[in-house]
């Protein structure tokens, strides 16, 4: 299992976080000067327990999403997210764009097409629960990685959605503005080495329980 830890940290906070991080870690691959690009839709059900449930604080809970880094990619992630507590467990698959467009119109049958079992269980949840696309939330990135005990430090900002357009590889996506908030999440096996705690632990910065989809969702509760 995994923890992870999400913060809200001011633009200042940010930028001296970056400066130190890209020195102290490694960049991720993607990394560049401006960060690089997130994109997800979000799956929920009929009457979005998924979104309820995080909402009321559920210590067990789960999100099922597609992801891609550029419209343009012929190969997407399909996630489960589950979090138990503190700890998370995520598993992925990697599918095509045909495959996932499947996905959006609710042909979830094309996933038992593929010989893996989490694909079947996939099937079964998203089947069963009546999943439908909720929305769309994109972001801009920027990681950084330390190989020991898998950590990984990420900020996201300029946090983008829309619950109108569930095409996750238009290039005219409306976009709406979700939220000024700029977000660290900080994950990890274990126990966080104490060079990068240190790090963190300059910031000025408050938890986090709301996520990046609750966040993009509350525009249908107001």
């Amino acid at each position: 299992m995994r923890t992870e830890k999400k913060y809200e940290i001011s633009y200042f906070t940010s930028y001296k976080l970056k400066n130190m991080l890209s020195t102290a870690l490694h960049n991720d691959e993607f990394n560049n000067g401006d960060g690089y690009s997130v994109r997800s839709l979000y799956f929920d059900t009929l009457y979005d327990n998924d979104y309820r449930d995080k909402q009321d604080g559920l210590e067990n809970r789960k999100k099922i999403r597609l992801r891609i880094y550029n419209p343009e990619d012929e190969t997407v992630k399909l996630e489960l997210k589950e979090k138990v507590g503190e700890n998370q467990l995520k598993r992925s698959l990697s599918i095509t764009k045909d495959m996932a467009y499947e996905l959006i119109q609710g042909n979830y049958s094309c996933l038992l097409e593929i010989n893996n079992e989490f694909a079947k269980e996939l099937f079964f949840i998203m089947q069963t629960n009546l999943y439908k696309p909720k929305c769309i939330v994109e972001y801009t990135r920027h990681a950084y990685i330390v190989q020991e005990n898998n950590i990984r430090i990420t900020i996201d900002s300029n946090i983008r959605a829309t619950e109108a357009n569930f095409d996750i590889f238009s290039k005219n996506l409306n976009l709406y503005n979700v939220s000024s908030q700029i977000i660290l999440e900080v994950k990890y096996n274990n126990f966080l080495l104490s060079y990068v705690k240190n790090i963190i632990d300059i910031a000025n910065k408050n938890e986090l329980s709301a996520s990046k989809y609750c966040l993009s969702r509350s525009i249908s509760y107001l």
